[in-house]
C-alpha cells in the first residue's frame, strides 16, 4: 500500500502534473490522430460576403488524382439539419436555418460551399481550385444601425428583418431617478470584433462504426458532452452510438465552446464513405470560419448627484450576431446584462439589447463573454463621470461601491453577491502601484508641457461566473443545465481515479482536482489520476466555459470524495469492531477514538472492499462514489486593476510602464495556476485595448485575415505585471472558491483605455476607440486641438 500524506494540498503551488507530458511532446492533439484508411477533408469557402449560389459543380474536382469524393451543400442537405443554437433568449427570437454547407445563398466571406475528400490533405486542398461555383452578388449588411433601418438589405430574406431579438431588463424607476439627478452623462462605446487565437487550430477526426457500432468523433473542443448531444440531433446518429473525445486541446478562449459545421460534416462524410475523415483548419481559414467575439455598440447613460452619488444607469446595446446564430450567440451579450452596474450601489437600472444579423462571421463566446463588455462600459463611464464632477476617479468609486460589511448584497440588477471586500483589494493595489506618487508625477509633467503624457487607469470590477444554477438558466431560456458531475474510484492497489465532466484545455484540472481529492481522501497527490474529455469514460458532464470548472466541477470532486470517505467509514468501523461515530478520519486513516493503535487506512479499506470477504451486512462491495452539483448561485470574483501608461502625443505611441492587479478569487487551490490564468487574461484584455481588431472592408471582406494583419501581442509587447491577491471565501460552496479564468480579461481592458484617455484628457480628448492604436491616439489629439481652435 502507498503511504499516507499529511501536508495539505489546497493552497499549495504544485507544478502541473500534466505539463511534463505536454512539454516533451507526448501529446495527442486531434491533428496527431491517425487511423487506418484515414481520408482528409478540405472545405471551399465563399469569397463573397453575400450572394446567391447559382451553381456548384464538383465534377472536375472528382477527376483529380487522389480525390475520393466531393459534395456541394445540396448533396448533403438531406442528412444534415440546421446547426444548433441552444439559447433562444426570447419567445419571438428570429432563428434562421443554418446549414453546415450553404445551399442557395452565402452570408459571409468564409461560408462553406463545397467539400472535397482526398487521400491526403494537400490533394484535398489543391482540388478545391477545380470546384466551379457561380455566384450572384447581393448587398452586404455591415452597419448595425443601418441594418435595422426600413428598406435595409436583408441577411435572411425569408425572415423579413435583420433584427434577431430585443431583450429588456429593468429594475427601479430610472426615469424618476434621472429627473432628480444633478448630472446625466451619456457616452457611446464600441466593442470591436475580436478573433480568437488558440495555439492549436480547430481539428476533427470522425470514424464510422466498427464492431462496437459506434461513431467516434475526436475534436479539439471545450464541450465534448454538449457536442455529443447536439450532433446527435443534427446528424440523426443516435446519442448512444456516438462517442465524442476531446484529446489534448491547445487552448480555446471560448472559440471551442461551439458545435461547428465541420464536426457535423466530418460525421456525415464518414457515414457516407464508411471511412474515417480528418479536417484541420489553417490559421487563415480559422480567422474566417471560427466564430468571432464581442462586436457591439454600447449607448450608456448614467444619472448622479453633484456629490457623485449614483442614482441610475441606462444601457442600450446593439449586438452583432453575424450571419447565423451559433451555439449561444444570442445570449453572449446578455451574460453581461446583469453586470453593467458592476460593484456600485444605485436605485434603478434599465438595459435593452438588440441582436442584429450582419453578413460577417458569426459571433459567440470569447473569454469573458459579455462580462468584459459590461465592465468596460461601467468603468469607462465612471471615469467620465469623475471628470465631469471634478473628482478623483478612485474617490468616485469609493463613494459608490458596496461595503464589505454589506454582503451578501443584492445588486440593482437582481444578482445576490455572496461575499467581497473591494476596499481591501483596492488598498493593496494602490500601495503596490504608488498611486499618489504617480498622480504627483502626472501633474508635474502636465505643468511643464511634456509631450509624453502620463495616464493612470483604474478598473474596480466584479464578475458573475460559474454558470450555474440550472433553474436560473431555465428562466433565461437556456436549453441545458448548469450542473456538473464527478466520480471517485478507489482502486484495490491504493491509487485513485477521479472522473470529471469538465474538460480542460490548459487550465490545470488534472493538478487541481488531484489536490482537492488528496485533501479529502488523505492519499498522496501522485497517486491520483484525473480522467476527462471522453464521453465513454465520463458519460455525464456539462464541460468547460464561463469560469465554471473549479466552482462546480471541483466542488463536485470534493463532494464525491466526501461520499467515498463516508462509505469507507462503514467498512472501517466493521473491520475495527467499532461504532462509526467512534471513528476519527485524518490524513487518510481511520482510528478508533481513545484507541489510536486500532486503525485502517482508506487504501486498506479499498482493498478489503475489493475482495469483499468481510463487509457489513447488506453493503454493496464498493466505496466508489459520484456526485452531481447544481449550484445555488453564481460566483463573484472581484479586484482592482491599475495601469500607468506613457502616451506620446506627437506619435500616438502608448507604452504601459506599470500594471498592478489585486484579484480576489476566493480560496485558491493552486497559486501558481491562478497566477498563470491572471497573466493570460491580462494579455487578452490588454490586446483588446491596444492591439486586436477584426476589420472588414465595405464589401464585407475580412482585411485582417492572417497574423500578418491581425496583431496578436507577444511577450515583448506586454509589460511586467505586478499581481497579488486578497482572499474573501465564497459562501456558496464548501471550498470557498470563485472563478479565475476570465477575471483579468474582464478587468484589464477598461484599466488600459482609462489610462490612455486620462493621459489625453487635459488636451480635450474624452475617448479613443479600441484598439487604441498610435494612429487613433494621434488623430484624437489632432481632433481635440482642432475643436479647441474652433471654439476659440
Amino acid at each position: 500500500m502507498t503511504q499516507q500524506r499529511t501536508e495539505r494540498e489546497i493552497g499549495r503551488s504544485r507544478v502541473r502534473k500534466e505539463d511534463a507530458r505536454l512539454v516533451t511532446g507526448r501529446t495527442t492533439w486531434t491533428d496527431n490522430i491517425t487511423v487506418t484508411g484515414l481520408l482528409h477533408m478540405a472545405i471551399l469557402r465563399s469569397p463573397m460576403a453575400h450572394a446567391t449560389v447559382d451553381r456548384v459543380d464538383v465534377s472536375r474536382a472528382l477527376r483529380q488524382p487522389g480525390v475520393v469524393a466531393a459534395f456541394s451543400g445540396r448533396d448533403l442537405a438531406d442528412e444534415l439539419g440546421s446547426m444548433p443554437c441552444v439559447w433562444p433568449v426570447t419567445e419571438d427570437i428570429v432563428m434562421p436555418h443554418h446549414p453546415a454547407v450553404a445551399v442557395d445563398e452565402v452570408r459571409y466571406a468564409g461560408d462553406p460551399v463545397a467539400v472535397v475528400i482526398a487521400r491526403d490533405r494537400y490533394t484535398a486542398a489543391d482540388a478545391l481550385e477545380a470546384v466551379d461555383v457561380d455566384y450572384t452578388p447581393l448587398p452586404p449588411v455591415l452597419d448595425l444601425e443601418a441594418a435595422l433601418a426600413d428598406g435595409a438589405p436583408l441577411v435572411h430574406s425569408d425572415k423579413g428583418t435583420n433584427r434577431c431579438y430585443t431583450w429588456p431588463l429593468a429594475t427601479g424607476d430610472y426615469d424618476a431617478e434621472k429627473a432628480r439627478a444633478d448630472v446625466v452623462l451619456r457616452r457611446r462605446y464600441t466593442q470591436q470584433r475580436l478573433i480568437p487565437n488558440a495555439i492549436e487550430p480547430r481539428a476533427v477526426v470522425a470514424t464510422p462504426p466498427t464492431a462496437s457500432n459506434e461513431y467516434t468523433l475526436y475534436s479539439s473542443t471545450q464541450i465534448p458532452h454538449i457536442v455529443r448531444v447536439t450532433l446527435s440531433i443534427a446528424t440523426g446518429i443516435p446519442e448512444n452510438q456516438l462517442r465524442v473525445v476531446a484529446p489534448d486541446v491547445g487552448g480555446g478562449f471560448g472559440s471551442k465552446l461551439q458545435v461547428y459545421g465541420e464536426e457535423a460534416l466530418a460525421l456525415a462524410v464518414a457515414r457516407r464513405l464508411g471511412r474515417p475523415v480528418k479536417w484541420t483548419e489553417s490559421r487563415s481559414e480559422g480567422y474566417q470560419a471560427t466564430h468571432h467575439g464581442r462586436g457591439q455598440l454600447q449607448d450608456v447613460e448614467i444619472a448622479a448627484t453633484k456629490d457623485g452619488r449614483l442614482l441610475g444607469l441606462h444601457v442600450d446595446l446593439l449586438a452583432d450576431m453575424g450571419a447565423y446564430l451559433m451555439l449561444i450567440s444570442p445570449a453572449t451579450p446578455l451574460l453581461g446584462a446583469f453586470m453593467y452596474p458592476g460593484i456600485y450601489k444605485m436605485n434603478a437600472y434599465t438595459f435593452n439589447c438588440t441582436g442584429v444579423f450582419t453578413t460577417r462571421t458569426p459571433t459567440d463566446a470569447y473569454r469573458g463573454a459579455g462580462r468584459p463588455e459590461a465592465t468596460f462600459a461601467i468603468e469607462r463611464t465612471m471615469d467620465e463621470l469623475a471628470a465631469e464632477l471634478g473628482l478623483d476617479p478612485m474617490e468616485l468609486r469609493r463613494r459608490n461601491w458596496i461595503g464589505h460589511e454589506e454582503f451578501p448584497y443584492t445588486s440593482v440588477s437582481g444578482l445576490t453577491y455572496d461575499s467581497g471586500n473591494y476596499e481591501a483589494a483596492t488598498d493593496r493595489a494602490l500601495a503596490l502601484f504608488g498611486y499618489d506618487d504617480l498622480r504627483a508625477e502626472q501633474r508635474e509633467r502636465s505643468e511643464r508641457g511634456d509631450p509624453v503624457r502620463l495616464g493612470i487607469g483604474i478598473s474596480t470590477y466584479t464578475e458573475m461566473c460559474g454558470l450555474a444554477p440550472s433553474r436560473i438558466l431555465g428562466e433565461l431560456r437556456y436549453v441545458a443545465g448548469g450542473w456538473e458531475s464527478a466520480s471517485i474510484r478507489m482502486l484495490p492497489t491504493g491509487t485513485v481515479e477521479v472522473t470529471t465532466g469538465t474538460t480542460p484545455h490548459g487550465q490545470g484540472h488534472a493538478t487541481c482536482w488531484s489536490q482537492i481529492a488528496a485533501d479529502v481522501l488523505g492519499v498522496p497527490f501522485e497517486d491520483i489520476e484525473v480522467v476527462h474529455g471522453d464521453t465513454r469514460a465520463v458519460p455525464q458532464g456539462m464541460d468547460t466555459y464561463g469560469s465554471r470548472s473549479v466552482v462546480i466541477g471541483g466542488v463536485a470532486v470534493h463532494h464525491a470524495a466526501k461520499k467515498v470517505v463516508e462509505k469507507a467509514r462503514k467498512v472501517a468501523a466493521h473491520l475495527l469492531e467499532a461504532s462509526e461515530t467512534d471513528l476519527d478520519f485524518s490524513a487518510g486513516k481511520f482510528t478508533v477514538r481513545g484507541s489510536p493503535e486500532a486503525s485502517k487506512t482508506i487504501q486498506e479499506v479499498a482493498f478489503e472492499t475489493f475482495h469483499s470477504h468481510d463487509l457489513p451486512e447488506g453493503m454493496e462491495p464498493s466505496i466508489n462514489a459520484e456526485h452531481v452539483v447544481d449550484p445555488d448561485n453564481f460566483s463573484f470574483p472581484h479586484g482592482t486593476h491599475l495601469c500607468a501608461i506613457d502616451v506620446d502625443t506627437e506619435t500616438g505611441r502608448a507604452r504601459i510602464r506599470s500594471y498592478v492587479c489585486v484579484d480576489d478569487v476566493g480560496k485558491v487551490i493552486n497559486p501558481v495556476i491562478v497566477q498563470g490564468q491572471i497573466h493570460g487574461g491580462l494579455a487578452q484584455g490588454i490586446a483588446q485595448a491596444l492591439y486586436e481588431e477584426a476589420v472588414y472592408d465595405t464589401e464585407g471582406n475580412l482585411l485582417t485575415g492572417t497574423m500578418a494583419d491581425y496583431l496578436v501581442p507577444s511577450a515583448v509587447d506586454l509589460p511586467d505585471f505586478v499581481t497579488d491577491r486578497t482572499e474573501t471565501p465564497a459562501t456558496s460552496n464548501p471550498l470557498g472558491v470563485k472563478g479565475v479564468g476570465e477575471t483579468a480579461t474582464i478587468a484589464s481592458t477598461p484599466a488600459v483605455v482609462n489610462a490612455v484617455v486620462d493621459a489625453l484628457r487635459p488636451l480635450g480628448v474624452t475617448d479613443v476607440q479600441m484598439p487604441c492604436t498610435p494612429h487613433r491616439i494621434w488623430e484624437a489629439v489632432r481632433q481635440a486641438a482642432r475643436a479647441e481652435e474652433v471654439s476659440a
